[in-house]
């Protein structure tokens, strides 16, 4: 019985999480100021990192739960970079 319900938990999430991914590709596709594009991008990362984890829980291996922190550490220096070089113009000083 619980096997079941963690079946369809995991499956729901992985369904909702496409869905979140699916609609932030669309903002940072569509998105008017580049500020949109970059949160686009933050929230693209974070749910690829949460998907990885969804499915390493499915399929019981920890290499997703090491990928997903790579993409964690990589999404957020990308937001920081980005977002140096919105507000100065450069990454570099």
């Amino acid at each position: 019985m619980s096997q079941s319900i963690l079946v369809v938990a995991v499956t729901a999430a992985q369904v909702m999480l496409a869905l979140a991914m699916a609609l932030a590709l669309a903002r940072m596709i569509r998105g008017p100021r580049a500020q949109d594009r970059v949160l686009g991008l933050d929230t693209l990362y974070v749910n690829s990192m949460l998907m990885l984890l969804v499915f390493g829980m499915r399929t019981g291996s920890a290499l997703y739960f090491e990928a997903a922190l790579i993409i964690a550490m990589l999404g957020f220096v990308a937001t920081v970079a980005l977002a140096k070089f919105l507000m100065r113009g450069e990454v570099i000083e």
